[in-house]
């Protein structure tokens, strides 16, 4: 009770350094654009309506020939400067990504996905990344405050539809999905299994290997450093089940920070009973995801979803 207690409370401190948010409890729509077949699952195109500022194009998709409620999970993209490919990267895969692409490989698999284009990417783009910052800074708002928001608001849409068990969700994804699913996972406790791939960045060792400019401007939170570290977000997925996938030649994650966390993460996670559920893979590759990686994934997903 006492861990729950100061998780809560985190929590709320964590979500308020995200500035000005739409409300939480405002109604979800959704507008089905297209329903087709895609390399063997079933794929709906979307357009949610999750915030009070413009719609979120989204893909929902699911295996073919499956009865009853099915595990969930939020599929978040990353960000590699290509503002085009956004969501399209769950069903067309990436550079730096094993192949096939995540959808076949999860609805193969038994999953049901969502993935939605944050903002600047696929159907949102438009205006630049820093000009979306520059205007929500005047405004009181932070734009990785609105991308988590949106997030947030896709597990609500998620747990919404009926095929999906609400009580057996995850969320994944690599670089700025991966930092995006451990920000959601620390938020929400609705969230079963965290799997990040190559963005567990300590704050503190990033400044000291100077590679904040390795970043996008969307990851920078005002006044975060006066009250989190890395292992501190992390800290509140606890004692969930957290799998966290890194490249030890990654400028992105300076191996100092993957051991800082780690040993902090292992120690809560051993307070909590709860050891085997934190684990922290590494590996000799850069920024990009091996088929071992992918094999360790999937692994994970089997065994805690």
């Amino acid at each position: 009770m006492k861990t729950d207690y100061w998780q809560e409370k985190e929590r709320k401190k964590l979500y308020r350094l995200l500035g000005s948010l739409p409300p939480r409890r405002r109604k979800i729509t959704a507008t089905l654009v297209e329903k087709t077949q895609f390399c063997g699952y079933h794929l709906e195109k979307l357009v949610l309506h999750l915030n009070d500022q413009e719609p979120v194009p989204a893909y929902f998709a699911r295996p073919l020939n499956v009865s009853g409620k099915i595990p969930g999970i939020l599929y978040n993209h990353a960000h590699g400067g290509d503002y085009q490919l956004g969501k399209d990267e769950l069903i067309y895969g990436r550079k730096g990504l094993q192949t096939p692409a995540y959808g076949k490989v999860l609805t193969d698999s038994g999953y049901a996905i969502l993935c939605i284009d944050c903002w600047c990417f696929g159907e949102r783009r438009g205006r630049s990344e820093s000009e979306v910052f520059k205007e929500m800074l005047w405004k009181g708002k932070v734009l990785w405050g609105m991308m988590v928001y949106d997030s947030l608001r896709a597990i609500d849409y998620l747990v919404s539809r009926p095929e999906v068990d609400g009580k057996r969700l995850a969320t994944m994804g690599m670089s700025m999905g991966s930092t995006m699913a451990w920000w959601v996972a620390a938020l929400d406790t609705r969230i079963k299994v965290c799997v990040d791939l190559c963005c567990l960045t300590d704050y503190q060792s990033l400044i000291q290997a100077r590679g904040l400019d390795g970043h996008g401007i969307y990851y920078y939170v005002p006044s975060l450093l006066k009250h989190f570290t890395t292992a501190r977000i992390n800290a509140l997925i606890a004692p969930r089940y957290h799998l966290s996938l890194a490249g030890d030649y990654d400028f992105l994650t300076p191996t100092a920070g993957l051991e800082k966390i780690d040993a902090e993460l292992k120690k809560i996670y051993a307070g909590l009973g709860a050891s085997f559920a934190w684990q922290l893979q590494r590996y000799p590759v850069g920024h990009l995801e091996t088929a071992q990686m992918r094999q360790e994934v999937m692994k994970f997903l089997h065994r805690y979803l």
